[in-house]
């Protein structure tokens, strides 16, 4: 079906702003979708928290709905919460040229963003209306941005000076702080007000005024003090000219004054000052992690006899290394630590030659150091992209395009059919959802010899390319099977699909042998075994973890196998010995993960394997004690 308003779709997108935390697409559906059919709607949120960031995107079929939506809909409450609706401008540049914005200060608490669009509206088409405010409520100024220069011009001219609310506002056209700084010159630069601190409890107010006003002319002087009266031992002076105070920064700043060393500097605003600290602070750390960058290694599982010098002695031997150091929870280890070494080629041979090395009957874990956020993302990426490998049964899947919880999509997405709908057809979008398996799970098996019933879909196992066409199962391709047949069981392939080729390249018989015919050829074989591999694998349930089976364990990468089976093998273990649950899991570790997933299968070869472990380290004990 062609879509009219497909080259429209820039035109039909709504920005929502100043949303509540806990709006969801599901809920903005609901709303805008009285005033039209929507295309997609999408809640834009944190990529690590997934907390949403307060803004969403409406989009449109039809402009003309969209604009509906905009006249109408502006300010409502969501949440207890105006919205505040704007056309999505996707070019930056009309939103930072400041062409036909307006800055408004001095206005009453009262007014909000509904009151100042309704106040400026007389004037022209406003593009954005916005009243800052934090969580106390107004602030007092805002910004309105006309979609023409001339009319927030006429707005300057008519509205500078009024009384709105009873108090006398000020308009005039939106400056950046660079350009505030650039028309107010050296003017920027010079100060009155200074502040004064760690003069301790010995000055008052006039001691303090009389310190300084040798220096110029002064206003008034103010020491801090406390809820009884005490000084707090910083205060402000307030002088007539700028050239008095620079002159008092000068000369008092790091004098001495009864014993104490005196800071003085220019006065500045707690958002200031903040700025400065925290571009200082961000610059350290970024010195920091270059200075660190590719020779600090992080090294996990360590036993609780590892101690700094132990730790350094075991990874000397790579080069020279700056500093170690084992994490401590009071006197008890918390099992890692960090060996920074001097140079990058050194710390890229140690984490080579002793990642996996085993020190004190457990083997280590090391990897390059990582900062918490770089790590979380790194998290977060993996988990998505285990997420996104799911298979999910049909009603998870509808749930992951609508964007629920249960789903990996971050987008409330409406199919565009002959009639708008507000739900999907399952039956006829299945088709479009295809995702790769990550593990079977029991509740997929379906009805066997039932016509409608959900055919078995197994894992992909390396080298079962051809199996699909082994089997008549075909699902999520809209095809059902045969009435009465057997869900893993090879049948005779009907004359009107397209041959299978078997994997020699040879066609494969239109025909079925029957079990009892002797000498079978080469073909009947090569047609049952990719159908018996078809029989579910059966998935290991450990209480708090995912199912796991040898196809999920498969797809994992192999860095990731070993964590997913000591995931699993610790709880279990720690119903036996739960003070040596970590060294027996670090130990079992170690043998080869198809015979570790048979122990997860098996309790008894899982416990008789325990038992070894518990000896082999009863029997380390006693030689040391020796």
């Amino acid at each position: 079906m062609n879509n009219p308003a497909g080259p429209s779709y820039p035109m039909a997108s709504l920005y929502v702003g100043d949303l509540n935390a806990d709006v969801t697409e599901a809920m903005l559906f609901e709303k805008f979708s009285t005033a039209g059919p929507v295309l997609s709607i999408r809640v834009c949120r944190d990529m690590i928290t997934r907390r949403s960031l307060g803004y969403a995107y409406v989009n449109f079929q039809q402009p003309a709905d969209a604009e509906r939506a905009l006249d109408t809909m502006n300010f409502d409450t969501i949440k207890g919460r105006p919205i505040r609706i704007m056309w999505s401008q996707r070019d930056p540049s009309l939103r930072k040229s400041g062409v036909g914005n307006v800055f408004i200060k001095n206005l009453d608490r009262s007014i909000d963003n509904k009151a100042l669009y309704d106040t400026f509206s007389a004037f022209g088409n406003i593009l954005s209306c916005k009243i800052v405010s934090d969580e106390n409520g107004s602030k007092g100024y805002g910004f309105v941005h006309f979609e023409t220069e001339e009319a927030a011009t006429s707005a300057i001219e008519k509205v500078n000076g009024m009384l709105l609310n009873g108090k006398k506002v000020f308009v005039g056209r939106f400056m950046s702080r660079r350009e505030r700084i650039e028309q107010m010159g050296d003017k920027a630069k010079k100060f009155t007000n200074v502040y004064i601190k760690n003069f301790g409890e010995e000055l008052d107010d006039d001691k303090l005024m009389e310190i300084c006003e040798e220096f110029g002319k002064i206003i008034s002087a103010k020491v801090m003090t406390d809820m009884g009266g005490k000084p707090k031992g910083f205060g402000f002076v307030s002088f007539e000219d700028a050239d008095g105070a620079e002159k008092c920064v000068d000369e008092m700043h790091g004098k001495e004054v009864n014993g104490r060393m005196i800071w003085c500097g220019r006065a500045q605003k707690k958002t200031e000052r903040m700025g400065e600290l925290k571009e200082r602070f961000e610059r350290r750390k970024i010195e920091r992690i270059n200075r660190y960058q590719g020779v600090n290694l992080y090294v996990k599982n360590l036993d609780d006899n590892i101690d700094d010098e132990r730790l350094r002695k075991e990874f000397s031997q790579f080069g020279t290394i700056t500093s170690a150091r084992v994490m401590m929870d009071g006197t008890r280890t918390r099992g890692f630590g960090f060996v920074c070494f001097s140079s990058p080629e050194e710390a890229t041979k140690a984490v080579t030659e002793m990642n996996g090395r085993i020190v004190v009957a457990k083997p280590l874990y090391v990897a390059l150091a990582q900062r918490k956020e770089d790590r979380k993302q790194h998290l977060a990426s993996q988990y998505m992209q285990r997420v996104s490998g799911l298979r999910i049964p049909g009603g998870q899947q509808m749930n992951q395009m609508f964007g629920q919880p249960g789903g990996a999509g971050g987008g409330y997405f409406v199919p565009q059919m002959a009639q708008p709908q507000r739900f999907f057809n399952p039956a006829a979008q299945m088709g479009q959802v295809r995702a790769s398996p990550r593990w079977q799970g029991p509740q997929q098996t379906g009805f066997q010899g039932m016509a409608g019933g959900a055919p078995i879909r197994t894992p992909r196992q390396p080298g079962q390319a051809n199996m699909r066409a082994a089997t008549s199962a075909r699902p999520i391709t809209g095809q059902q099977p045969v009435p009465g047949q057997r869900v893993g069981v090879p049948q005779a392939v009907p004359p009107a699909r397209p041959t299978a080729m078997a994997a020699g390249g040879m066609p494969r018989p239109q025909y079925k042998y029957t079990p009892a015919m002797r000498n079978p050829p080469p073909q009947a074989t090569m047609q049952q075994a990719p159908a018996v591999a078809q029989v579910p694998q059966q998935a290991v349930h450990v209480p708090g973890q995912e199912p796991l089976s040898a196809a999920m364990l498969a797809a994992a990468p192999p860095q990731e196998q070993k964590q997913m089976l000591g995931e699993r093998l610790f709880p279990l273990i720690s119903g036996m010995y739960s003070d040596l649950a970590g060294k027996i899991t670090g130990m079992l570790l170690e043998i080869d993960n198809s015979e570790l997933l048979h122990m997860l299968e098996v309790p008894e070869s899982l416990k008789a394997k325990v038992e070894e472990a518990v000896a082999v380290l009863q029997a380390h004990q006693a030689k040391e004690t020796k």
